[in-house]
């Protein structure tokens, strides 16, 4: 069966894979009046690797360059706004451990670039300003103030950033830590109320088929008209389907596509997974945390993301919580797609052995527990959030990628972080114009104008469902001040 558009005059885009990257190019898609078809193999949108940080200056990591770091900031401030009821605005603490090789100075020094940079988008376009105003981008607190900070109460709702940092200055061991601790207006990204925005405002596109639970088999191009053919097992039937152009938005197996058109570029994929505890003893309001520390070591940046009733996700870079041995893998010469061993494999396809979850979270919650003594109480809270992220090229520690254009009407879409999805979006917006398959609608970059339209009541059930589908709490859905 062959599925065509009605519309001839709009072009047909498919694109495969529903994951953050597929489901924003959907969105400003159909938004700018394409007809879409989005392949997803999953049974929903916006699954794969953990999301749970805006990135809003990377700063989470410190061994990549500046001009990183600023696009990150940007790419940020674009996303927030595009999925500004998936953004849970609270800060977060950036502290550097005395036994840690980095130095405070270096982080302030960034952190001042980031803030006059910051400064200038908002000079650009007041719209950009959705981290606070830019001279409340980051605050410091010498041991001094911290100290006098353990003596107040710590409110249930914190608005200021004194306020913010309470909780953090009375459990954290300061002794521990070099100074000053910074507060950064970075803040976290909910996969689930994502999720639940890109699934609803497709739902109400006429612009957008949405095929979950489908498989392609092949891809095969028209070389005289450069359209392509897509053989797809929908419910268990195959069908197929010819499009104008086609996205690859597959993630981590990007490759698998790219096998399929005959292109070999290089890149890697890697495997890695955080943890979900609950601590019962907690006190409402936390701040995302950031201890600092050396990538694949014992020591390695520890991350403490808090949701609401106590319920915190961790990342730990070290080899026996977030980082695997062999988890990271690069693409052959064979193929386009970096072949991760089956131990992950079946982790990806949710195999995940009872015993190595307990292992692994507890291991999470003692790595937090150094700086934060009082947290050896926390017990497994959910599954873990797992996921293989692709990394294009050779550089492991790319953190910002976009959009490859590999033929007329082919394009690769890219991204290591969430915050990369719409700008990439745009990128092939733009370049479909230029090529004249898409007509300029003049359309301002303000956002998705049904996102917006979206009511928190069906945004937070969806998410809520999304959540308890994939077996984890409900509060994993929910923002920090929002129970």
């Amino acid at each position: 069966m062959l599925s065509q558009s009605s519309e001839c005059s709009k072009p047909r885009i498919g694109i495969i894979g529903g994951g953050v990257g597929g489901a924003t190019i959907a969105l400003k898609l159909s938004e700018q009046g394409a007809n879409v078809v989005l392949f997803e193999k999953e049974t929903s949108l916006v699954n794969g690797p953990p999301m749970c940080h805006l990135h809003a200056g990377g700063n989470l990591y410190r061994e990549i360059s500046d001009q990183q770091c600023i696009d990150l900031l940007k790419q940020s401030i674009s996303t927030a706004r595009l999925y500004r009821d998936a953004i849970d605005y609270r800060p977060t603490v950036i502290a550097v451990p005395i036994d840690d090789n980095g130095r405070t100075e270096d982080v302030i020094a960034r952190l001042n670039i980031l803030q006059q940079e910051y400064r200038q988008l908002i000079a650009d376009d007041p719209c950009n300003q959705v981290l606070g105003p830019a001279a409340e981008y980051f605050t410091q607190y010498d041991r001094q103030a911290l100290e006098a900070l353990k003596t107040q109460p710590t409110p249930k709702v914190p608005k200021t950033p004194d306020q913010w940092m309470i909780a953090f200055a009375k459990n954290t061991d300061l002794n521990q830590l070099k100074y000053p601790v910074c507060l950064v207006q970075e803040y976290g990204i909910s996969v689930f109320r994502l999720a639940a925005i890109a699934s609803l405002t497709l739902e109400k596109s006429d612009n957008c088929q949405v095929l979950t639970q489908t498989q392609v088999i092949s891809v095969n191009q028209n070389k005289q008209n450069h359209k392509w053919t897509i053989e797809a097992s929908v419910a268990d039937k195959n069908q197929t389907f010819e499009v104008d152009y086609l996205i690859n938005a597959c993630g981590f197996r990007t490759g698998t596509i790219d096998d399929m058109v005959g292109l070999q570029p290089k890149r890697m994929v890697e495997f890695k997974a955080a943890y979900i505890s609950h601590w019962a003893r907690h006190e409402n309001n936390w701040p995302e945390i950031i201890f600092h520390g050396t990538r694949g070591t014992k020591n390695g940046m520890t991350q403490l993301t808090p949701y609401p009733n106590g319920y915190f996700q961790i990342h730990a870079m070290t080899p026996d919580v977030t980082l695997f041995e062999d988890g990271l893998v690069s693409s052959a010469l064979t193929s386009a797609q970096p072949q991760l061993p089956n131990k992950f494999m079946a982790k990806v396809n949710h195999q995940w052995e009872p015993a190595i979850i307990n292992s692994r979270t507890t291991k999470a919650i003692d790595k937090v527990a150094t700086f934060i003594p009082s947290f050896s109480d926390a017990t497994v809270g959910g599954p873990p959030m797992y996921g293989a992220q692709q990394i294009p090229g050779v550089d492991a520690s790319l953190r910002v990628a976009d959009v490859a254009f590999e033929d007329k009407t082919y394009a690769r879409c890219e991204i290591v972080k969430a915050s990369s999805a719409l700008p990439a979006a745009n990128t092939i917006i733009e370049h479909l114009i230029e090529q004249g398959i898409l007509v300029d609608t003049d359309t301002p970059d303000t956002g998705n104008v049904m996102t917006v339209d979206l009511a928190e009541e069906e945004v937070s059930a969806r998410a809520e469902s999304l959540a308890l589908a994939r077996n984890f709490p409900k509060e994993m859905a929910a923002l920090t001040n929002s129970l």
